[in-house]
């Protein structure tokens, strides 16, 4: 019989990895990155009138609101802190913000198809161009190459 090595949880604190500014004041943490997942997870903090492009989802989303508020156009629904969203593969959205300094954390499988307004794919973003973005942001905000969870 032999013994196999006890997977070790991996902690990541709050200060661990740096937000980055996305212009206007909105930043962005990328969190984890698993390619062979497909799986991305971010935080970010936006301030009122950003909005992401209209975009699709190839797989699922889900979302958690700490502080502010954002909707999806699309919806009347508002998320605002403790608001949990889960966003079904295939979901077309446009995500405003409502309010400043709000923040909210995504968890990420595929990719963001971003639409043009006759709905045909304009670009796509996923976890691995979210990654090469936010390492490129860090250098050119003369931050250190941070610790992300790659896989």
């Amino acid at each position: 019989m032999s013994l196999q090595a006890t997977p070790v949880a991996v902690h990541v604190g709050r200060d661990d990895l740096p937000f980055v500014d996305i212009g206007g004041g909105n930043l962005l943490k990328v969190i984890r990155v698993d390619e062979a997942e497909g799986l991305w997870i971010v935080e970010n903090v936006f301030q009122s009138g950003f909005a992401v492009q209209t975009h699709r989802h190839t797989g699922p989303v889900f979302g958690y609101t700490t502080s502010g508020a954002w909707k999806y156009r699309e919806y009347d629904d508002v998320n605002r802190a403790g608001s949990f969203l889960y966003e079904p593969a295939g979901s077309v959205h446009t995500l405003e913000v409502l309010e400043d300094d709000t923040r909210a954390w995504f968890h990420m499988y595929g990719a963001n198809l971003n639409l043009r307004a006759d709905g045909s794919v304009e670009s796509i973003t996923d976890g691995p161009s979210t990654l090469a973005a936010y390492y490129g942001l860090c250098e050119a905000q003369g931050l250190a190459r941070p610790a992300v969870l790659v896989s």
